[in-house]
């Protein structure tokens, strides 16, 4: 069996969306045998027209004739296409019209046409003088024709599961909802802490850790003080900033490195930390989600009273700046073990399960 992932770009493109689409597709063909087909939503994208066994079909350019072209040529026989959307990965202003509209004629040109949509987001809200703030309704109303075009969606955010039931006017009354799983693998075993270097890393994408150093430096400073941490490891572009005169622990910067790599980075430290997102979206963040993977303490700035998405401040993860209580290696491990233990009902196996069961029809 085959099917069609529609992404707006792929590796070697560092894009979070691209890496989760290449995991879900090789989880699917170990799993279920189901072969993917990629069809790539960036005109601009050069080089191998295949990834790991895996076709990939480049659109021409952004049109809805263009998708709808594409799909055609791929579909010689019924084939679900499971459309991984977020408005801004098709469109600079987030408004992919021209994406809705083609899949919207794909859909309603023809006999046996299947269409998934895992929404990673939504809609984008803002302040008055953002662009966001104008171009919101626009983006609603976008999200409000794929809900109702999809014969089924899933979303990563119990929020948005909310919203798109009330966007589709209860037209998807079950809408399976499960965070996003590691992007760069999950490790076949965890030491407990104390087995662990006394290692710190921050992870993720050069304005998040810039965050961490500008803004939180005062709490990653007191992290590593805490936790008596005695290196900390850089991951990702880097920043720009002279990262060895910032703290009084040596920083390794290690740029872009294998998912490999970070695995075996991240499987022998004791702490990630992480200026953003809120909490309010850590359902939809890959580097929580490798922290959570590879049990770590996740390790927080911003902080929610409220749970969300089943994770609770001081029990999956702990906020820097505001301590509940004295954090050592025993309170650290069993957060650790919580943030794990969370992830597990959510990883990559059981989500290729639950695509699969949705994409057949």
């Amino acid at each position: 069996m085959k099917i069609i992932q529609v992404v707006p770009t792929l590796p070697p493109a560092i894009d979070g969306l691209g890496d989760y689409a290449l995991n879900l597709a090789r989880q699917l063909r170990q799993d279920f045998n189901l072969e993917t087909h990629f069809v790539v939503g960036d005109p601009s994208r050069e080089g191998d027209r295949n990834i790991e066994g895996f076709p990939i079909s480049v659109l021409s350019h952004r049109s809805g004739a263009a998708m709808l072209s594409s799909l055609n040529e791929i579909c010689t026989l019924p084939t679900p296409v499971l459309l991984h959307y977020v408005g801004y990965g098709y469109a600079q202003r987030g408004c992919p019209v021209w994406l809705v509209d083609g899949l919207q004629r794909w859909q309603t040109t023809g006999v046996n046409r299947f269409l998934v949509t895992m929404f990673h987001e939504l809609y984008a809200v803002g302040p008055l003088w953002t662009s966001a703030f104008w171009l919101s309704p626009l983006q609603k109303n976008l999200a409000v024709r794929l809900a109702r075009l999809s014969d089924r969606i899933l979303t990563s955010r119990q929020d948005y599961a909310n919203s798109l039931h009330q966007l589709s006017r209860g037209q998807h009354t079950t809408i399976p909802t499960y965070p996003v799983f590691s992007n760069i693998g999950e490790p076949e075993r965890v030491l407990p802490l104390a087995q662990r270097k006394r290692r710190l890393v921050l992870f993720g994408h050069p304005n998040t850790r810039l965050l961490a150093y500008q803004q939180n430096l005062t709490a990653l400073r007191q992290t590593c003080q805490t936790l008596e941490i005695e290196e900390v490891c850089d991951i990702g572009v880097p920043t720009g900033l002279k990262l060895s005169q910032l703290l009084d622990i040596p920083i390794e910067e290690m740029g872009v490195i294998p998912a490999a790599v970070i695995r075996q980075v991240l499987s022998d430290a004791i702490a990630g930390f992480l200026s953003y997102p809120p909490p309010q979206y850590l359902a939809k963040s890959t580097i929580f989600a490798a922290y959570c993977a590879h049990r770590l303490i996740p390790i927080l700035t911003p902080s929610t009273a409220v749970p969300m998405d089943g994770l609770q401040a001081g029990k999956h993860y702990w906020v820097a700046d505001e301590p509940i209580q004295p954090l050592d290696v025993n309170l650290g491990q069993a957060i650790a073990d919580n943030a794990y233990t969370w992830y597990q009902t959510h990883n990559l196996a059981v989500q290729a399960k639950i695509f699969a069961s949705n994409l057949s029809h």
